[in-house]
C-alpha cells in the first residue's frame, strides 16, 4: 500500500521585517503603500534604533506584499510564525506561554494582532521549532491558525 503524504490544512503564517527610517510618516507610508494594493496590516511590531526602525508585520495577502516589496526596492526578511487564538483575551496569554515553557520551546519574540473578537485574542509567536510548537498549543487545547484563516 502506498503511503500518502499527510498534507497541513493551510499555509504557515509569514512575518515581514522591514527596516525603516526613523522619521515621522515612515510606518504610515508603508501601509499606505499595502493599502494601495488591498493588503491590510493584521498585527504589527515596531523595534526604535537610534538611527532607524524595524517594523514586524503580518499582513492579509503575502504572495502580494512579497512582489509589491521587490517592484519597489523595498528590503525586508521573512519569517514564520504561529498564530494562537487566545479565546479568553489575556486572560490565556499565560497559558499559552506556560504550555510552550513546559514543552521547554524558546519564545524569541512575540506581539498581539489587531483585535478580532468573534474569535478571541490573537497574538502572534515566533518560535524555534513551528511544527512542534503548533502540536504543543494545539494539544493544550490553544488553537493555532493558518493564513488562510486571517486571509478571508
Amino acid at each position: 500500500m502506498k503511503e500518502e503524504a499527510i498534507k497541513a490544512p493551510g499555509s504557515t503564517i509569514r512575518q515581514y521585517s522591514i527596516m525603516l527610517q526613523n522619521r515621522v510618516g515612515a510606518l504610515s507610508a508603508l501601509l499606505g503603500l499595502l493599502d494601495m494594493h488591498g493588503i491590510f496590516c493584521l498585527g504589527f511590531s515596531m523595534h526604535d534604533c537610534h538611527e532607524a526602525t524595524i517594523a514586524r508585520l503580518i499582513v492579509s495577502d503575502p504572495e502580494r506584499t512579497s512582489e509589491i516589496f521587490l517592484e519597489k526596492g523595498i528590503c525586508y526578511t521573512e519569517s514564520e510564525v504561529l498564530v494562537a487564538v487566545l479565546r479568553h483575551g489575556p486572560a490565556d496569554l499565560k497559558k499559552c506561554l506556560d504550555v510552550l515553557y513546559a514543552a521547554e520551546m524558546n519564545v524569541n519574540f512575540l506581539y498581539p494582532l489587531m483585535p478580532c473578537m468573534a474569535r478571541g485574542s490573537l497574538v502572534a509567536l515566533h518560535v524555534d521549532d513551528l511544527n512542534f510548537g503548533r502540536t504543543v498549543l494545539n494539544s493544550s487545547g490553544i488553537k493555532v491558525l493558518f493564513q488562510q484563516d486571517l486571509s478571508r
